[in-house]
C-alpha cells in the first residue's frame, strides 16, 4: 500500500506540476502582454506629447508673426497720428492768425464805413501811420508783437480770442 500511495502521491504531484507550469506560463504571458501594453501606451504618450509640443511651437510662431504685424501697425498708426497732430496744430495757429486778421479788417471796414478815421492823423504804431486804412492790407507785424499790435489797433476785445 505504501508503494501505491507513493505512486498516487507522485501521480497527484504530476498534475500539480503541470498546472504550476501552466500557471507560470500564463503569468509570464500576462506579464509580456502587460509589458507590451505599457510600451505601446508609453509610445502613444510620447507621440501625443510630441504632437502637443509641435502644436505649441507652431502657435508660438504664429503669435510672434501676429505680434510683429500688430507692432508694425501700431508704429505706422502712431507716425500718422503724430503727423496729423502736427498738421492740426498748424491749422489751429492759422485759425488764430486768420481770426486776428479778420477782426483787424472788420475794424478797418467799420472805420471806413463811419466816414471818419478811427485814429487821429498823428497816431502811429511802431512808426506805422494808422490814418490810412490802405496800409493795413500789407500790415504784418512780427509774431511776438502781433497780439499787442492788433490789440492796440482794435482797442481790446480779446476775451473771445483767448478762448480759441
Amino acid at each position: 500500500m505504501g508503494s501505491s500511495s507513493g505512486t498516487s502521491s507522485e501521480s497527484s504531484l504530476l498534475p500539480n506540476s503541470v498546472s504550476d507550469e501552466n500557471l507560470q506560463k500564463l503569468m509570464e504571458q500576462r506579464k509580456r502582454k502587460r509589458t507590451e501594453s505599457n510600451r505601446e501606451s508609453a509610445r502613444r504618450s510620447r507621440v501625443k506629447k510630441q504632437k502637443h509640443l509641435d502644436d505649441l511651437t507652431a502657435e508660438a510662431a504664429r503669435l510672434t508673426r501676429e505680434n510683429n504685424r500688430l507692432a508694425t501697425g501700431v508704429e505706422c498708426t502712431t507716425r500718422l497720428c503724430l503727423k496729423i497732430e502736427g498738421e492740426n496744430s498748424v491749422l489751429r495757429a492759422q485759425v488764430i492768425e486768420l481770426s486776428y486778421r479778420l477782426e483787424g479788417l472788420e475794424q478797418i471796414i467799420g472805420c471806413l464805413s463811419a466816414g471818419s478815421g478811427c485814429f487821429g492823423a498823428e497816431e502811429s504804431m511802431n512808426g506805422f501811420v494808422v490814418d490810412d486804412p490802405r496800409n493795413y492790407l500789407y500790415w504784418n507785424p512780427p509774431v511776438e508783437n502781433r497780439r499787442h499790435s492788433v490789440q492796440a489797433l482794435l482797442g481790446g476785445g480779446f476775451e473771445l480770442l483767448e478762448k480759441i
